[in-house]
């Protein structure tokens, strides 16, 4: 099969995303990404925030685009009755619906799940938010930092004792939130194949950083034993961590036998391999800090390709800590198109990562830019059953907004 002659994966699937910053937004594209139509639904006037979020190019945001390229643009005035009814209607008649609003918007606006089973019993509908629907904190809202650190993350993410905590650079929970829920539709879609039935989808920031913590919380449901920061060191492996080079940093991951046996000869120091303290995991988990100080003073002797080259010669996983820049020219990020050129038509192009997952008789593509907003309003609204004159007079008296 060619490039050009292949399809979506999900084609023929209808998506309503009514979201806003990114962990809603990070499964639609993830849905779109791989075919599936996703129409973005933004209240007006103003729309998702981040489009407003720097960097710009003449004019539009640049991570809006990345969160919301190959999704359709919808714009409703969710404060008209005209505007919640046609949103229904929408959400009616389509196969998936997204939303990560504070927990009771939805049912403020008499769109909630308990509102639409009865009608839409094959809708699979899907909410994102901070806590989940149910336990003590299932009103509250919720945001990645927050998400984090009580999610455990920011306790073993750091330089360790005495330091601020610190939270992954990247947020991760609105990140992972968004991954999950793209996965568990899919697994929704599939059952409703079977069934003939859609199902509530429920997941939260919250859920995802726990979700992230398997090693961590190994240890301490095992052990007893609470897991603090170790900088870029491993709780279970040694060593598997970074070093300083004489120009930069080097990761290596010397995390089982035969790696460390291997490291030890590219070391070509018998010595350190016959250390005592050093004989199995158990015990450089033990000495962990002499092994590093010992370590430490080996590779900062040379640079960092010196040391890749090395080590690649001695079978031991290692790699450069490359910063945003470095990542986006690596010839490998080229080489598996995770920058990938954003279309812009008439607006100006931009990039964006592409999809991280490559199929054999699949595209996922980048075809449209993000939508301005409101840009695909009167189109929905045409498809969806709703006659021209019908679409133009929500238009008018501004139930929905077309660019």
């Amino acid at each position: 099969m060619t490039e050009t002659s292949k399809g979506g994966l999900l084609a023929g699937l209808r998506v309503i995303e009514m979201s806003h910053v990114m962990a809603a937004p990070t499964c639609g594209m993830m849905l779109a990404d791989m075919g599936a139509d996703v129409i973005k639904v933004e209240r007006v006037p103003g729309g998702d925030g981040v489009r407003r979020n720097a960097p710009h190019i003449d004019g539009y945001s640049a991570p809006f685009t990345m969160m919301n390229r190959n999704k359709r643009g919808f714009a409703v005035n969710t404060k008209t009755p005209e505007g919640l009814a046609t949103l229904r209607r929408l959400i009616g008649g389509a196969d998936i619906f997204i939303e990560n609003y504070r927990p009771g918007a939805m049912d403020h606006y008499g769109i909630g799940y308990g509102d639409l089973k009865a009608d839409f019993p094959a809708l699979v509908y899907c909410s994102l938010s901070g806590f989940g629907k149910g336990g003590p904190l299932g009103h509250q809202g919720g945001f990645d930092l927050v998400a984090q650190g009580m999610s455990g993350l920011m306790s073993f993410t750091g330089e360790g004792s005495g330091r601020p905590p610190v939270k992954v650079g990247s947020p991760v929970t609105d990140i992972t939130a968004g991954i999950l829920a793209a996965m568990s539709i899919l697994g929704a879609i599939v059952q409703r194949g079977r069934t003939g039935q859609g199902q509530m989808v429920d997941t939260s920031l919250f859920e995802a950083g726990i979700s992230l913590s398997y090693w961590q919380s190994a240890i301490h449901l095992a052990s007893g034993e609470v897991p603090g920061a170790m900088g870029s060191a491993h709780p279970l492996m040694a060593p598997y961590q970074a070093f300083r080079t004489s120009d930069g940093w080097v990761n290596v991951g010397a995390a089982s036998q035969a790696t460390w046996e291997g490291l030890v000869r590219c070391l070509d120091d018998s010595a350190l391999g016959a250390d005592p303290r050093f004989a199995d995991n158990l015990g450089r988990m033990k000495h962990l800090d002499e092994l590093v100080a010992d370590l430490s003073e080996r590779f900062v002797l040379k640079t960092t390709d010196e040391w890749l080259k090395l080590l690649e010669e001695f079978d031991v996983p290692a790699g450069p800590v490359l910063n945003v820049q470095q990542m986006a020219q690596h010839p490998q990020t080229i080489a598996r198109d995770m920058i990938r050129d954003v279309p812009g038509g008439d607006r100006p192009d931009m990039k964006a990562i592409g999809h991280p997952v490559k199929f054999s008789e699949a595209d996922t593509a980048i075809t449209r830019p993000a939508p301005r907003l409101g840009e695909h309003s009167r189109e929905v609204l045409l498809e969806s059953g709703f006659s021209g004159s019908e679409a133009d007079g929500l238009i008018a008296v501004g139930a929905v907004h077309q660019d």
